[in-house]
């Protein structure tokens, strides 16, 4: 029998690229000044560490996640970064009328060229509320997003009357996000690059991103596709040292699932007081499906992926003490 990755294409023999997600979370017993204070000094960190692309989300109505402005943040990030790739992960493109976020991206690859990412998602990333607060009308839905990605393309290609100001700027690269095969179609018809939402989607990676490859366009944009999965990993010294640092984001979704609130991260301490069972955290990392553990254990659990031909992982840790947070990305660059 073959290993896995001569069976299914993949190389496992080389060193993966990797990039990082954050959602820019408010951590208990901390301010927002001081929990987004966090923020620049990680993309430094991975920066330096060598990860490719630094991006955050976009949040509403969520107390726990601090990334409600994308564009605010990707600013902060690029301004105290020097070559790191950052983006949005991503804009959900119904939440925003598409000429102004044309604008926006151009005054972000204007003022630093070569380095933006816009990663589009059509997901409201907030509740009803919140999503008829930022879409102002009920027929405003994510049924019109694929008119909305064409539409922000020829902004940005100058196709249109209307210019997006400024003008005479590259295009940033746009990537299309998903959790399900709606976004892997949609990107191979638009030969996009895609990146896969893993950590919380409950449709397998390999089969959605094989479909990508498979149905892709070439074009002048992008001539072969390009796909990266989203994950969650918590990885540290120990498979116990890391499964406890798991406590904080086992009990923030415990939480979330209970009483429909996000409330800030707790600290490893705070979860400890809280009793979560052993089935209930079965079930969470189900539904929020997370790999834990040290590098070796980490490399077994992503062993699939790449034997399927996954290179490509942005990375999400949610972990509350920053030094270890910056620790398990370190751990992963040296290690897989």
């Amino acid at each position: 029998m073959y290993p896995l990755w001569m069976q299914y294409g993949g190389d496992m023999t080389q060193k993966l690229n990797l990039s990082v997600l954050d959602l820019c979370p408010m951590l208990s017993g901390e301010t927002p000044y001081e929990s987004l204070a966090h923020v620049a000094p990680l993309a430094c960190h991975v920066e330096e560490l060598g990860y490719e692309r630094f991006w955050v989300a976009e949040h509403h109505d969520m107390e726990g996640i601090g990334s409600s402005s994308p564009e605010v943040l990707i600013s902060h990030v690029a301004a105290a970064t020097k070559k790191i790739r950052v983006g949005s992960g991503g804009i959900m493109l119904p939440n925003h009328a598409t000429y102004h976020m044309a604008e926006v991206f151009r005054t972000l690859e204007a003022l630093y060229p070569g380095r933006i990412d816009l990663g589009l998602g059509r997901a409201p990333g907030s509740g009803s509320k919140a999503t008829h607060a930022l879409r102002r009308s009920i027929e405003l839905s994510a049924d019109n997003f694929p008119q909305e990605v064409e539409d922000l393309e020829k902004y940005l290609r100058d196709e249109l009357p209307l210019k997006a100001v400024p003008v005479r700027v590259n295009r940033p690269e746009i990537w299309m996000l998903g959790s399900s095969d709606f976004g892997a179609r949609l990107a191979a018809h638009r030969s996009l690059p895609y990146a896969f939402a893993q950590h919380f989607s409950g449709l397998p990676a390999i089969d959605v991103i094989n479909l990508y490859k498979r149905s892709f366009r070439p074009s002048e944009i992008l001539e072969a596709p390009q796909a990266m999965m989203a994950c969650h990993i918590i990885c540290a010294e120990t498979d116990s040292e890391a499964d406890k640092l798991a406590l904080s984001s086992d009990l923030s979704f415990a939480l979330f699932f209970k009483t429909g609130k996000n409330n800030p991260l707790p600290s490893v301490k705070e979860a400890e007081a809280y009793t979560v069972s052993a089935m209930e955290r079965e079930q969470l990392r189900a539904t929020f499906p997370k790999f834990v553990g040290s590098p070796q254990t980490i490399k077994k659990l992503l062993a699939p992926y790449r034997a399927s031909g996954i290179d490509h992982f942005m990375v999400l840790s949610m972990i509350y003490d920053q030094k270890a947070r910056k620790k398990s990305y370190e751990l992963l660059k040296e290690n897989l």
